[in-house]
């Protein structure tokens, strides 16, 4: 028996890194379908392939209604309803007040707090009564880290909506909380590194990461997945409205 057994889930941003662990993960825990979607269609039709046949990949933007729209109408008319919703898609973008840019503030809003917003708002109508929906934050939101106060800011908004849904959600018994992830060894995570300090070399910026949490590494996705899975799960039905921090002590000691 697995804890996901007959259940059914939507992925966003699961073509690679946390996303695609989080559907690996919760597929092996006995999920029946999973529908997983991303940008890049290359990338998401490989991880569909890996994951197998109960995975369904939909090329979607999760900061583009429309995408949503057709996403939802894929999952209705395979018979679908919801279990779980782990909204995952998000990016960064580094820039220091003075030199932040409308291109800046509306690439990163519109992804991570518009995107959340309408991955969630766009499900309810197939949620089951019960249903989990985990939120995915950052330890950014909690720290004053140069350059990143537009995505720090989309994190804090993150967080905020978590707490009134699941206020809003709780007739139904559907639960929403917010998984923070720390340094994870993702390809977003080198991303941010390339973004941070291009004269600095993946291994550096990682090193400099690894001195400040209290594990003395990073995590590896199937680590963040797996506390995913708790929160997809009942083991978590008397938990809503709150963080799970998976970030190896960096926020908390």
């Amino acid at each position: 028996m697995g804890l996901l057994d007959h259940k059914t889930a939507v992925v966003t941003g699961a073509n690679s890194g946390i996303g695609l662990a989080a559907a690996e993960r919760f597929i092996a825990e006995g999920a029946e379908r999973v529908f997983i979607t991303a940008r890049r269609q290359p990338e998401l039709q490989s991880a569909a392939e890996r994951l197998g046949p109960r995975a369904v990949a939909i090329p979607a933007d999760v900061g583009v209604p429309g995408d949503l729209d057709r996403l939802y109408a894929q999952v209705a008319a395979a018979g679908n309803r919801l279990d779980v919703v782990v909204a995952n898609a998000g990016l960064t973008r580094v820039a220091r007040l003075g030199d932040i840019s409308d291109d800046d503030l509306d690439t990163v809003l519109t992804t991570n707090v518009k995107g959340v917003v309408y991955t969630v708002q766009k499900a309810l109508p197939l949620l089951n009564d019960g249903a989990s929906v985990i939120l995915i934050g950052s330890t950014t939101a909690d720290r004053g880290r140069p350059g990143l106060s537009v995505y720090a800011a989309s994190k804090a908004a993150v967080r905020s909506l978590a707490r009134a849904w699941a206020n809003e959600l709780a007739d139904r018994g559907i639960r929403v909380n917010v998984l923070v992830p720390g340094s994870t060894a993702t390809p977003g995570s080198d991303n941010l590194a390339a973004q941070t300090n291009p004269n600095v070399s993946i291994d550096e910026f990682r090193a400099g990461r690894i001195s400040t949490i209290p594990l003395g590494r990073f995590a590896e996705p199937i680590e963040i997945a797996n506390a995913a899975v708790f929160l997809a799960s009942e083991l978590s039905s008397f938990i809503t409205g709150s963080t799970v921090d998976a970030d190896g002590g960096f926020n908390q000691v």
